[in-house]
């Protein structure tokens, strides 16, 4: 196979993987009672050209496509979730980002949506990909979609106080680094709203990248499995994502790693990681957790041993309540001690 056919196979088998693994685990966020499924499904808006219609779950409405960014990049859009019946006060807002090498991927259909049964307003949000616009323009844009929706807490009857992120993969990564990087200025904003905050509450990262300096000894050192990037080449997404190679500019790779901006203000970080990744080393949640809790921030790292990049162990019972549990705990103050799942019962 000619070498420039082998990387698009190669890039186009890394977003597939990212997009189904980061859809397993979280659309179970979505599950549903024996009676809301008995119940007929609400339509979205009338979708437009080259869109697909989707049925959402019975009490929620879907706005789409809204820009963040006034005459921005058509990626600089979100979508936004929202119950029927509207509450008689604001709601916690889970934003959601999705992976995908952070060159493909898309915002829709979100995983998460029901979570809006649960009593949350949920936002899917797109962002431009790396063959686009090198880093920092992915975490340049879910910041300023987040400042957005605080603007517009009025709008969409948005709690700003409880605010909370989860993604994965790519989606994980940028949703870590929300987390760790929130407040600090250390990107430059975007599309105004300046008054508003970026920072979050809590986050929940999927088996997201978190330093972009050890990934590639960490991928050599895993006794479990062999990664499958040829790291520093056209095919690899690490480096194609901040244009050098890794390690050739501490810089931008420093920029680009969640752990850099570790800090005791950090919001509280769920992290769910299989031992079997062939994508993310288990190891880059060790140390983001490692990290964290030298600086004090409540962080539960939930091994999954067994699983890869996603996979059936993120789908049992027991993880799905996890996540939920750890929403309902910092969004809504819920009296919930966090338990980390033990690893017997989610091994495969």
């Amino acid at each position: 196979m000619p070498i420039r056919n082998a990387v698009c196979v190669c890039r186009r088998l890394f977003v597939l993987a990212t997009t189904v693994a980061l859809f397993v685990p979280l659309v179970l966020l979505s599950s549903t009672s024996a009676d809301e499924k008995s119940k007929p499904k609400s339509a979205a808006k009338a979708p437009a050209a080259g869109q697909a219609e989707v049925k959402l779950p019975a009490g929620v409405k879907l706005e789409r496509d809204i820009s963040y960014i006034p005459n921005g990049d058509e990626a600089q859009r979100l979508d936004i979730y929202l119950p029927e019946k509207a509450s008689e006060k604001p709601l916690p807002l889970v934003v959601h980002i999705h992976g995908g090498g952070w060159k493909g991927g898309s915002k829709f259909p979100c995983p998460v949506v029901a979570m809006v049964n649960r009593g949350y307003v949920v936002a899917s949000i797109e962002y431009r990909f790396s063959q686009k616009a090198l880093f920092p323009a992915q975490i340049q844009d879910c910041q300023a979609a987040i400042r957005w929706l605080r603007a517009n807490a009025k709008t969409y009857n948005i709690d700003t106080e409880h605010v909370g992120v989860v993604g994965g993969s790519a989606g994980g990564h940028l949703s870590a680094l929300v987390a760790t990087a929130g407040g600090k200025n250390a990107f430059s904003k975007i599309g105004g709203n300046d008054d508003q905050s970026d920072r979050v509450q809590c986050v929940i990262d999927i088996f997201g990248p978190t330093n972009f300096a050890t990934v590639i000894e960490q991928a050599e050192n895993d006794k479990n499995v062999r990664n499958i990037f040829k790291f520093n080449t056209p095919s690899d997404p690490y480096s194609s994502l901040i244009g050098v190679g890794l390690n050739e500019d501490k810089a931008k790779t420093d920029a680009v790693s969640p752990v850099t901006y570790v800090s005791d203000d950090n919001p509280p970080t769920l992290i769910l990681h299989g031992t079997h990744d062939t994508l993310v080393p288990y190891a880059q949640s060790e140390e983001l957790a490692a990290a964290l809790k030298t600086k004090g921030v409540p962080v539960w790292l939930q091994t999954l041993p067994g699983s890869g990049h996603g996979g059936g162990g993120f789908g049992k019972p027991q993880i799905v309540l996890l996540m939920q549990n750890f929403f309902d705990k910092y969004l809504k103050g819920s009296d919930i001690e966090i338990k980390l799942v033990p690893e017997a019962e989610v091994a495969i």
